[in-house]
């Protein structure tokens, strides 16, 4: 960084930072409450990460006697990055936390997801496979690392979202959220979906990771990748991307914003090499992460939402 955005961070602060901590607990402890059979959403990206990491302030580690209440879940397409599953793993292990993976490819076997052909992304069909494991296991509540800032349909959301007993959500039959008071009710074969980081935003969240010096996977930082430019967004060059005829494979200096299904997700051009860099890039950003890196939500306006609809986390 130069001196001018040395000099900004400085002045940066993050004293907002413990309110948004404080309610993320209490929203974690409320959960542990309030159901019987709740599972923390664990993809091993930074937003899941910092709600790990809150939630160990919560519960504390088993190494001090405590430990989380229930079990992480994900729900992996098969077209993850490996640096973001091996270091779910390494994390997982490290606080000795249970750890329940539920695969695409598994619902492909059963005949419950069908590709309309080889290519197409499996992103969107986590909804059938998240919820065989919700009628699995029985869950009553999911809690996840999604954020209001980081698209229209999310920001319609509720801190505890409710679903019917078809896991579907209705926007217009939310229940009202007055002085932190959570309705959660629920008739059998409903549930909840719970957003802990809801108030928070991308800048917040690089705050926080700088802060509590958070561990992440390496692809968060500034590194060397093949890439084509298609459609304004650079796409990794991969078995599952590879590039289209005529386009121009370049190697870019690039960093991931948000990590998901190779098939959709894009790096951005990035020299950063720490979280106290990329919180500077963040507070230059016009754009935000998803509109920047994912391709599934550049198809309409409406994608998020009616994928949100049909059980979409």
């Amino acid at each position: 960084m130069n001196a001018m955005t040395q000099h900004e961070l400085h002045h940066l602060s993050n004293a907002h930072l413990d309110a948004l901590e404080e309610e993320t607990i209490f929203v974690l402890r409320e959960v542990a409450a309030s159901f019987e059979r709740p599972a923390l959403l664990f993809s091993g990206g930074k937003d899941s990460l910092v709600m790990l990491k809150c939630a160990e302030k919560a519960f504390g580690t088993k190494a001090s006697g405590g430990g989380l209440p229930y079990p992480l879940l994900m729900i992996d397409t098969g077209h993850n990055f490996p640096e973001v599953t091996d270091f779910r793993d390494f994390r997982a292990q490290e606080l000795g936390a249970e750890l329940i993976v539920r695969s695409v490819e598994d619902s492909m076997a059963r005949g419950t997801v069908r590709l309309a052909h080889p290519g197409e992304s499996r992103n969107v069909h986590q909804s059938v496979t998240l919820l065989e494991a919700i009628e699995e296991f029985r869950f009553d509540a999911l809690i996840g690392g999604a954020r209001r800032d980081e698209e229209k349909a999310r920001a319609k959301e509720r801190i505890f979202s409710h679903r019917d007993s078809f896991g579907q959500w209705q926007p217009k039959a939310q229940r009202p959220e007055l002085w932190t008071l959570f309705n959660t009710r629920l008739q059998p074969g409903e549930h909840f979906r719970v957003f802990p980081i809801s108030n928070w935003t991308e800048l917040d969240v690089w705050q926080y990771i700088e802060r509590e010096n958070i561990a992440l996977p390496s692809i968060y930082y500034t590194h060397q990748r093949e890439v084509v430019d298609r459609r304004g967004l650079l796409v990794p060059v991969t078995h599952l991307t590879p590039p289209a005829e005529g386009e121009t494979v370049q190697i870019r200096d690039v960093r991931f914003r948000t990590v998901g299904d190779i098939t959709c997700t894009c790096p951005v051009e990035s020299l950063a090499a720490t979280a106290a860099e990329i919180v500077i890039e963040t507070l230059a950003a016009d754009v935000s992460e998803r509109g920047a890196t994912r391709m599934d939500d550049k198809t309409s306006e409406a994608s998020m939402e009616k994928r949100k609809k049909d059980g979409y986390f």
